[in-house]
């Protein structure tokens, strides 16, 4: 049997490692970090239950269909609840509600600017032809050739991978907070709304017609699943145990080191950050110099405040987003002229609003994220600074006093990324999806320099997101499978 080790734990690589152990390989998973998840790790403190990292569930067929592959559904693992509204968010003088149906986003979109409700169906209608494409033949493509990227469905819609999401967006409707909310889907492919090929509108659909879900207990649930998979599949997990170098012989993969031991394997698949992954190779096995990294364009990186709060919060759903700065400036801080935000917009989330198993009895969880350029310069006092911003705009935005209910917080931010997960320039969420970083035009899935070396994740095909890092696990291991 054919023995294959996955570098990493996260979400691309358990997808890879439950697809290659079914395919009959032997598998076994290095982890650094004491937990499975990469990136989507749990906090647990004084009773709250905090998700690390990604805490929107959106695109719920891609986890069924997951699951499915494997003769389970999400059932057998979580209790899966969407939720309504789907999120809110605040302006300066308003506050927008996303309802959990394209009728009552219909009737809100109204409220704001006569007439155009029927713009939003018929934006969301080719969003949803787009999002059939997309998932349904563009994504499942190893982005080995620039030819995978036509099919007739594209040629037909050639024209939105030259036009952007924002002249699409601004055609159809004038209202700028109704800009922003139907720009704001694309933020989770890591660049700007200007720079996103509009037929990236499937994230549209994503959000208005098949709605935001929570799995009851937490997004590390779909963690635990998977490592329950993986594990039944026979799939061996090692903790606690970095990978300092990928070993080669003769230019083909022989292995890894860890823990101060060779340990050898027929193939390697590195779900770690692509560029350090590149670097536990000697320079001459690595496809993609200093330079390459440094031009790209990287998804943001993130300040994170995790916080236990002793009360219930008012005026707040599960997902809150405060557009009441300027959208088009932060962008820029983030993308153009990297440095940190002088009025940020931010996210908070409170998953005890509507999931009680997650806070102690009348007490609140809260996270909040100020989306940032990547590699900026992180302290002490920079976090504080923020977190003073946040919560004074949050307090007025909700009409209502907060910070002296806060019982703890913890921070997290780009020292954390770069410490905890070996992220390039301490980014969040891989590699942005701009024109130029598209399918074939992305850090490739299999080395071209070393035989039976394999990449899977944010960084790779195809793209920044939860469920793009599931599709990119199943798309290495079809390559694997493929050259038995």
């Amino acid at each position: 049997m054919k023995k294959i080790i996955v570098i990493g734990s996260g979400f691309s690589s358990l997808s890879a490692s439950c697809y290659l152990a079914k395919a009959g390989y032997s598998v076994e998973i290095f982890e650094k970090n004491p937990t499975v998840g990469g990136r989507a790790r749990q906090l647990v403190k004084e009773g709250f239950t905090f998700d690390i990292g990604p805490s929107w569930y959106w695109m719920p067929d891609i986890f069924e269909k997951f699951f499915n592959e494997f003769g389970k559904k999400t059932s057998d693992y979580y209790q899966l609840d969407k939720l309504d509204p789907a999120y809110k968010i605040f302006f300066e003088d308003d506050v927008i509600t996303i309802g959990d149906c394209m009728d009552k986003i219909c009737e809100e979109f109204e409220r704001i600017e006569t007439g155009s409700s029927e713009h939003l169906r018929n934006f969301i209608g080719k969003a949803q032809e787009n999002y059939d494409i997309a998932i349904n033949k563009v994504v499942l493509r190893p982005g080995l050739s620039p030819l995978e990227l036509v099919t007739k469905e594209t040629v037909l819609r050639v024209d939105q991978f030259f036009k952007t999401i924002s002249q699409e967006v601004r055609k159809r409707f004038k209202n700028p907070k109704l800009i922003s909310t139907l720009e704001f889907p694309v933020l989770f492919l890591g660049a700007k709304p200007s720079k996103t090929p509009s037929f990236y509108s499937f994230m549209n659909f994503a959000d208005f017609g098949l709605g935001t879900w929570h799995p009851k207990g937490g997004m590390y649930e779909i963690i635990k699943a998977m490592k329950s998979v993986a594990v039944e599949l026979g799939v061996k997990i090692n903790t606690g145990s970095p990978v300092s170098k990928i070993l080669v012989s003769d230019k083909t993969v022989t292995g890894i080191e860890s823990n101060g031991e060779n340990l050898y394997a027929d193939y390697v698949v590195s779900g770690a950050d692509y560029h350090h992954s590149e670097t536990l190779l000697d320079k001459q096995h690595r496809q993609y110099s200093e330079s390459y990294w440094a031009k790209k364009t990287y998804a943001p990186s993130s300040l994170l405040f995790y916080i236990g709060f002793n009360k219930k919060l008012e005026n707040i759903e599960h997902h809150n987003l405060f557009f009441d700065t300027d959208f088009e400036r932060h962008a820029q801080e983030i993308y153009d002229n990297p440095k940190w935000p002088s009025d940020p917009l931010f996210y908070a989330n409170f998953p005890s609003a509507t999931d009680s198993t997650m806070a102690p009895n009348g007490c609140e969880t809260g996270f909040f994220l100020i989306p940032i350029a990547p590699g900026l310069e992180d302290t002490q006092e920079l976090r504080e600074q923020y977190f003073d911003i946040v919560m004074d705009r949050f307090e007025k935005r909700t009409k209502q006093t907060v910070k002296k209910s806060i019982i703890f917080k913890e921070s997290f931010c780009v020292n954390d990324f770069v410490e905890q997960y070996n992220s390039y320039k301490g980014n969040a969420y891989g590699m942005a999806n701009t024109l130029r970083q598209t399918a074939f035009l992305r850090p490739n899935l299999k080395s071209d320099k070393v035989k039976n070396l394999f990449f899977t994740g944010q960084l790779t095909v195809p793209g920044p997101g939860v469920p793009p890092s599931l599709i990119s696990g199943k798309l290495v291991s079809d390559l694997i499978i493929k050259k038995k």
